[in-house]
């Protein structure tokens, strides 16, 4: 069967791609002529091919010199069990350790000789493995992938060498405290479900795992119809089709005894945990709501709430004058060394919060006027707080594209989450339709009187009692 194909985005984008539009060149030569509309409209296509076998290729041709090309697989630390918590990480740490037809050496080299740089990740939904590379190394660099994805040796004397470097990692990040606020935040809200597994996993299941447990786990989520090839910059999709066609035909699309693994329920519950150690010099503390899906309507005005919100570090110029209320009120008032206000979004379920850094003295305050914020969005938010959010949100969804790895990286996870790459074209349409009744409307579904999580990190005998927190969700108004 011949593989089906689709285009996502802007045909507008490749027509003036191939005519070396004006609106390209002016683009490229800095010159303030185009307008912001017109850049997105000149922002090249995404395009989608499916094999037979289920896997789907997404590429962005831009006509960049490099390109990276990388494969995302929906499998991570929520597909783990309690015992076998950590696998996907563990063989993050195994994909490079040589395959069955290039030792360790071996590959170093190939990638070495490229000038390329070979990477991976895993999350709680996704797992990538890509390479940047130039593009007419292309060919090289799928063939490589192919091996490390589908032939990962997983020699014993390996195995063992990396649970070593896996403990030591699982050390390190204990000392990165706003990873460890933000696992127990997952920890807690999330409890009793595997969503709320670390990524990293347990010190006692690195130590137990075996060369058995990574084979069972390649076996049950490695599977075509969970993979996208993606790829970005000086591509050919034509070419990454054959490609694709040569190196992941044989990519298996069946289970074992048709065991099909399925994500479980996912619940959150309104809960807390303490770490207090009055040893570390601030306090690491985040508050969340149960937040909307990736592919929810309601993303797109929860994105510009958290906008408004903003974000503020110790390091930002600008003092009383910032744009954000609550970051006027930090420099004001000297509540925190940082705040970020986030939302984790997962395939049936999110995490809609705000993290900060603060020193124990002002706990209280802190979180008083982060929840007043909340409180504002759901009840009295103008106009005007809406339109700068928009402005925000807009910068930030553009900026963040600034090369062909976060590019691709949009594409692969995009395909996963949602079946198609949304273009930015799109994206400024729906923030656009954000009206301040309908953030005053999303907000008070997702927050206003909902139970919150809350994780915090050391010094922390000033943060309030569960029950007066969760008292502050709402407002006694007449």
């Amino acid at each position: 069967m011949a593989a089906s194909v689709c285009r996502v985005g802007s045909t507008v984008g490749r027509t003036l791609a191939k005519s070396r539009s004006p609106i390209l060149l002016s683009l490229r030569r800095g010159q303030a002529s185009v307008s912001y509309a017109q850049s997105l409209l000149g922002a090249p296509e995404t395009r989608l091919t499916s094999l037979d076998n289920g896997l789907r290729i997404a590429s962005e041709e831009t006509g960049h010199a490099t390109c990276t090309v990388g494969l995302w697989i929906s499998a991570g630390s929520r597909y783990e069990s309690e015992k076998n918590n950590g696998t996907g990480f563990f063989l993050e740490h195994m994909a490079f350790k040589g395959t069955k037809k290039h030792p360790q050496t071996a590959l170093e080299q190939q990638v070495e000789s490229m000038g390329a740089h070979l990477s991976a990740y895993t999350s709680r939904e996704h797992t990538a493995y890509y390479m940047k590379t130039l593009a007419k190394d292309l060919p090289k660099a799928v063939e490589l992938l192919s091996e490390v994805v589908q032939s990962c040796s997983l020699n014993e004397a390996d195995i063992e060498q990396q649970r070593g470097v896996v403990l030591r990692e699982l050390e390190e990040v204990e000392g990165n405290l706003q990873e460890v606020c933000l696992d127990l935040l997952h920890a807690t809200a999330f409890q009793g479900t595997p969503m709320g597994h670390s990524v990293l996993g347990p010190s006692s299941a690195a130590r137990s795992l075996t060369r058995q447990d990574l084979v069972d786990y390649i076996n049950s989520h490695y599977k075509a119809p969970r993979m996208v090839l993606a790829a970005a910059g000086g591509v050919n999709h034509e070419e990454l089709v054959g490609l694709a066609k040569s190196h992941f035909s044989g990519v298996s699309f069946e289970y074992e005894g048709d065991a099909v693994p399925v994500l479980s329920p996912c619940r959150f519950t309104g809960s807390e945990i303490r770490m207090r150690d009055d040893a570390l010099p601030l306090a690491h503390i985040a508050i969340a709501v149960e937040g909307a899906k990736a592919a929810s309507p309601d993303i797109v005005p929860l994105m510009v709430a958290n906008a408004i919100i903003g974000s503020y570090d110790l390091t930002y110029g600008g003092g009383k004058h910032l744009s954000s209320r609550l970051a006027r009120l930090a420099v004001e008032e000297n509540l925190c060394h940082s705040f970020q206000a986030f939302h984790s979004s997962y395939s049936d379920t999110g995490l809609l919060g705000i993290y900060f850094v603060t020193d124990k003295n002002n706990i209280d305050d802190m979180m008083h006027w982060s929840q007043n914020a909340w409180m504002n969005l759901c009840t009295t938010v103008t106009e005007s707080d809406v339109v700068r959010g928009k402005m925000a949100l807009k910068a930030s969804l553009v900026g963040q594209l600034n090369g062909t790895t976060p590019i691709c990286d949009d594409i692969g996870r995009h395909i996963l989450n949602y079946g198609r790459r949304i273009p930015l074209a799109e994206w400024d349409a729906r923030i656009d339709a954000v009206t301040p009744r309908m953030v005053r409307d999303i907000c008070s579904k997702y927050i206003y009187d909902k139970c919150p999580a809350v994780a915090a990190v050391g010094p922390i005998e000033q943060l309030p009692d569960y029950n007066r927190m969760r008292s502050a969700m709402y407002w006694l108004r007449f």
